[in-house]
């Protein structure tokens, strides 16, 4: 009996590692299909942007030969040349540079103050204030060209820095973002704060917008993409070459019946380099700025 019960203990044993052997082959086949799916789906993303980065040093029949010529046969720097000296395109990186920084700091600040104003602060009308400001989320961004641009003549700013920084200075997506992550500080380390002696001003900017580093880098990076790439408004209140941002500029290379693809790659390569840079400083935020925001309603 005991034999018996000792052969059925040993072959439960032998059937539970071979079950355990084949999860784990399955789970193995799984993780490596999981990957295989992902790096195919990683390279048709990176395609165009592996395409642009090898045109850019590409001879100007070399981009427009068929059969496509993937690899540059004598790499060169000519495009990158030719795009720096014969424009100002030093002149368009700084204006971009310049207006993308400006906004993204001011967007920081104003949607972290209206948000901290409409999680922390019980008033009348608060919950109504933030649906009025989130409902205009539902408002095409075409729909407000001809306001905006009206209102621009009429401050008489058009043509200038004030027409490309004052209209993005409040970013509705923004005050959402930081008003729900907001709800995740505790609000008893605000009133130990005050019971201290703090005044609002110091809680704000020195206990609650430095507890806000994820989602305002996610936000940064959003607002700096969006500004950085920017190109109808600018087309809109922007006729002066001297004031022209990137996108403006990129599109001087492209004519009625001629198009420079060469000065196109170049330009364009020179473009992505400060937002990659931004994202790479700033990537470890972004999934955390996310997943945080709207744990609490």
């Amino acid at each position: 009996m005991v034999k018996q019960l000792e052969v059925e203990i040993q072959t439960i044993a032998v059937r539970r590692i071979a079950w355990r052997r084949i999860w784990a082959r399955k789970i193995r086949i799984s993780t490596a299909l999981n990957y295989g799916v992902l790096s195919i789906g990683a390279f048709l993303m990176m395609f165009p942007f592996i395409w642009m980065m090898l045109s850019a040093f590409k001879l100007p029949q070399e981009i427009i030969a068929y059969p496509p010529v993937w690899i540059p046969s004598h790499p060169t720097l000519d495009s990158f040349i030719r795009v720096w000296t014969q424009v100002n395109f030093d002149r368009f990186f700084l204006n971009s540079l310049f207006v993308a920084s400006v906004v993204t700091v001011t967007v920081l600040y104003t949607s972290a103050l209206v948000g901290y104003v409409l999680a922390k602060y019980e008033f009348p009308g608060r919950d109504l204030i933030f649906l009025a400001v989130l409902s205009t989320m539902m408002v095409p961004w075409p729909v407000l060209l001809i306001p905006s641009y009206v209102m621009t003549v009429r401050f008489h700013i058009i043509n200038s820095y004030w027409a490309l920084i004052i209209p993005g200075l409040f970013s509705t997506f923004g005050i959402f973002l930081m008003r729900q992550y907001m709800h995740s500080i505790p609000i008893e380390l605000i009133d130990a704060a005050r019971i201290d002696g703090a005044s609002e001003f110091y809680i704000f900017h020195r206990i609650v917008f430095p507890l806000c580093l994820p989602v305002a880098a996610a936000l940064g990076i959003f607002t700096f993409m969006w500004n950085w790439d920017s190109f109808l408004w600018p087309l809109i209140v922007i006729s002066r070459e001297d004031l022209y941002t990137l996108p403006l500029g990129l599109a001087m290379f492209v004519g009625q019946w001629f198009t420079d693809y060469a000065g196109v790659m170049a330009g364009t390569a020179i473009t992505v380099i400060p937002v990659v840079i931004v994202f790479l400083l700033l990537q470890r935020y972004i999934v955390e700025g996310i997943t945080m925001t709207g744990l609490k309603a």
